[in-house]
């Protein structure tokens, strides 16, 4: 049997060329080797108030650009999140074997409690155990999960091998999977923060997938600098030129080491310029291929009650042994 590879997505927001290359692009590759089982997590998103009307429309928005960016429904278990109860069930008996204090040390919940100090609640202080409940439901071998969710993947790990120590060998103890390159595309303009499909600060920071062809070359001759005028990839130097490199590599498919030898003696105009055409040229059929599916109501609705009945069959078989294990009755 295949292993298998589960990932979630925010509902909220758009994706950005950052999800594209770190993660996106990458499941696409791994559809024919594992089970890949990818799922728009709504529930996550409620962590912070959400206008009803405009969550609802952003993650179906959200489920067809996953499709139009290259992951295909038929192999891939594509669903919402909310069509799984088992999610939230699994959620609250995993909650009775975390600790409070594995929970005050996540860094996330620091910072989202700093961000949003006027709803500091209970769903943002266990999220990770919901998302541990996301993984652990599908016995998943591998998750990929970019630098800043690693701390919660670990949590994911602590929880599982506490349950399989007490009560047996119910869950399948994950392994982090981190692309060797492209898992961290910074900001454009803030070369210390990651680029986020969730900036508002400042939208020449990031490239969305649905951005005009005009919109992404202005975007990337805004992308920050240096004063050297030497094209090198160097993180540490030259983070800015770095991450161009980084993008431009990662969407040719060739390494850094090549892009160096390719722009040799040309000026950051011309980088700049190439990064511009090849997230253009990377873009344009996923946005042509997600504007007919957001306007085909029919087909994701099928693709969603196929993909989430097939989902909601797998989570039921482990969440009737995770209750078999504890000793709830099943009927």
């Amino acid at each position: 049997m295949k292993k298998v590879i589960f990932s979630g997505v925010q509902s909220t927001g758009t994706l950005m060329i950052g999800n594209y290359i770190g993660a996106v692009k990458n499941w696409a590759r791994m559809q024919d080797e594992y089970d890949c089982i990818y799922c728009v997590v709504d529930y996550h998103a409620l962590t912070v108030r959400q206008e009803p009307a405009a969550f609802k429309e952003n993650a179906r928005s959200m489920f067809a650009l996953l499709i139009a960016a290259g992951l295909d429904p038929d192999k891939n278990t594509l669903y919402f999140q909310s069509q799984v109860s088992a999610h939230a069930e699994l959620a609250w008996i995993l909650n009775c074997f975390t600790y409070a204090g594995e929970l005050n040390r996540m860094t996330q919940y620091k910072e989202k409690s700093q961000r949003h100090a006027d709803n500091i609640n209970a769903g943002l202080y266990t999220y990770p155990v919901l998302m541990a409940a996301d993984i652990l439901l599908y016995q998943a071998s591998l998750v990929p999960v970019g630098e800043d969710q690693k701390q919660h993947l670990e949590l994911c790990r602590d929880v599982a091998l506490r349950f399989n120590n007490i009560y047996g060998n119910v869950f399948t103890v994950p392994e982090a999977h981190i692309p060797q390159m492209g898992a961290r595309i910074m900001s454009l303009q803030d070369t210390d923060k990651k680029m986020s499909k969730s900036e508002t600060e400042n939208p020449n920071n990031v490239i969305f997938l649905l951005d005009p062809p005009e919109t992404i070359m202005k975007k990337c001759k805004r992308a920050v600098t240096d004063s050297d005028g030497l094209i090198k990839f160097d993180t540490a130097n030259k983070p800015g030129i770095s991450n161009l490199l980084t993008i431009y590599a990662c969407l040719k498919d060739i390494s850094t080491d090549e892009c160096e030898k390719q722009f040799a003696g040309m000026g950051y105009g011309a980088l700049k310029t190439a990064v511009g055409e090849a997230v253009c040229e990377t873009v344009a059929p996923i946005k042509k291929k997600y504007d007919m599916l957001i306007s085909d109501a029919a087909y994701l609705d099928e693709i969603c009650i196929k993909n989430g009945n097939r989902a909601a069959k797998a989570a039921a078989e482990t969440l009737d042994r995770v209750k078999a294990a504890v000793g709830i009755n099943t009927f």
